[in-house]
């Protein structure tokens, strides 16, 4: 049989297929029940994007297609399983994991994040990690404490 007709692989389609896993953090991983849903959202997501894929008939192309979501799926399986989830705060005296937290900086600007899980920050959106430098500078802090974030200080308004 000619070699034209096998399907090999080539040795560039063995390294689009091999894909390196995501980065997991040294933190551990602190989780809203939010963020907790959201990671098996996500983790069901990546499962069935790989199972669509499993259909393509080309297995070169199935390789290829199948590789993200192999990777996502097997970050997101270690993260839910390592996922620890911490119930919301029960004071708003004290910035802690969960809180919603109003601030003024040195230029005017007010800023209000709320403090959640690694995998579920998005600053665009309102919150940041946990371990982020502000919400590591802002927690355990209350109302009208000033922090020293580099160069600008930083007032807590509100808590909630």
């Amino acid at each position: 049989m000619s070699v034209a007709f096998t399907k090999e692989e080539s040795s560039e389609t063995a390294s689009e297929t091999l894909l390196p896993d995501r980065p997991v953090s040294p933190h551990p991983n602190l989780v809203t029940e939010a963020g907790l849903k959201a990671l098996e959202l996500q983790l069901r997501q990546a499962r069935e994007a790989y199972e669509a894929a499993g259909a393509i008939e080309d297995v070169n192309e199935r390789r290829r297609q199948q590789a993200g979501p192999l990777r996502d799926a097997r970050y997101f399986a270690a993260r839910v399983h390592t996922a620890q989830l911490v119930a919301g705060p029960t004071s708003s005296d004290i910035v802690s994991f969960g809180s919603t937290v109003t601030f003024s900086r040195d230029d005017g600007r007010i800023q209000t994040y709320r403090i959640v899980g690694e995998d579920e920050a998005d600053p665009k959106a309102g919150s940041i990690s946990f371990v982020s430098p502000v919400a590591r500078l802002l927690m355990g802090k209350a109302v009208g404490d000033v922090v020293s974030a580099g160069e600008q200080e930083l007032e807590i308004l509100a808590i909630s």
